[in-house]
């Protein structure tokens, strides 16, 4: 039986800014099971790294706050949590892989150390007990000579060793919850598809559940159950991943995929959404995405759509699919 390990319900995480209010969550549901990999797709601006960071209470007050909803993680709603409660879950239950490696890790210390240190907060684990399992966990990502490695600072590894010592410091503790955000992005194409393989293969050893946050749509065509769209810091769209790629459902996402260069196609431009993504402190009315949208109708600028259920597992926020799927 299916177990839901997640559960966000309406959140809400705005930026009070001087020349507005910047709603970068505005209202997102979604929910993850155990052991599933859900995919958080969109635009850059589109909400979905502070989706992340609202799950780890991370958002840097001020000038962010998260202003309404529920986050809940095995039933408990992590808003609720005091910051001493946080602690112990971050980086124990709940671990993130940040999209710059080298930003993330500290320069001044030893990669072994580093990994260590969670291990004796979370795990208890004296000095010597950590660095033998961050030797462990390096081995288990793949790095040669872990042993040697472990005493390497950041800056002595590449950017593909880099990421998966971040790796082997997030799935140190074996958490319930691993959110990667753009875990990719820094590293050429074969490195990415190590890394993907390597995340693949440890959530089935250790069965951890995985947010994967991204643009390419190809990474959750490799790695993903189900997809969410997001746009302008609404949920659009949410699929299986095998349904969004057969037939997508709102003219956000179609042209996302239509944007993807195929092998066999002869055409010499490449598709493009046509205009802007909208500022968030000057939305226009109705649906966010109507001014771009080659197939909205009137109503569609003058009234939002609601997320709604069209069929089992896939919802839209698409007047074109109000009376189900066409």
């Amino acid at each position: 039986m299916t177990q839901t390990l997640l559960q966000v319900k309406d959140l809400k995480t705005h930026f009070f800014l001087e020349d507005g209010v910047v709603p970068a969550v505005d209202g997102v549901s979604f929910h993850l099971n155990r052991g599933e990999t859900l995919a958080v797709v969109g635009e850059s601006g589109s909400g979905k790294s502070i989706t992340a960071t609202s799950i780890m209470r991370l958002i840097p007050n001020p000038p962010g706050r998260i202003v309404g909803g529920e986050i809940l993680f095995n039933g408990e709603d992590l808003l609720k949590k005091t910051e001493k409660e946080m602690r112990a879950i971050r980086g124990n239950r709940i671990s993130m892989i940040f999209q710059e490696p080298m930003t993330s890790l500290n320069p001044v210390f030893r990669v072994g150390h580093q990994i260590a240190e969670s291990l004796m907060v979370h795990q208890g684990l004296n000095k010597q007990e950590a660095l033998e399992k961050s030797i462990e966990m390096l081995r288990l990502t793949g790095i040669p000579s872990p042993e040697k490695r472990a005493h390497d600072f950041p800056h002595q590894m590449s950017g593909g060793m880099r990421q998966r010592v971040m790796i082997a410091m997030a799935l140190c503790c074996r958490p319930e919850l691993l959110i990667a955000d753009e875990p990719t992005t820094a590293l050429d194409v074969t490195i990415q598809a190590q890394i993907l393989d390597l995340m693949l293969e440890l959530k089935e050893q250790l069965g951890t559940a995985i947010i994967m946050i991204t643009h390419d749509l190809a990474v959750v065509a490799e790695v993903a159950d189900r997809a969410v769209v997001m746009y302008c810091g609404k949920l659009v769209e949410e699929a299986p991943v095998l349904e969004l790629f057969d037939n997508p459902l709102h003219p956000y996402t179609r042209g996302l995929l239509k944007s993807i260069p195929h092998i066999n196609d002869n055409q010499e431009r490449l598709y493009m959404i046509e205009g802007m993504v909208p500022a968030l402190t000057n939305l226009p009315p109705g649906c966010s995405f109507a001014p771009r949208c080659p197939e909205a109708r009137p109503r569609c600028h003058v009234e939002r759509p609601s997320l709604k259920e069209v069929s089992p597992g896939r919802r839209v926020s698409c007047w074109l699919h109000e009376g189900g799927v066409r």
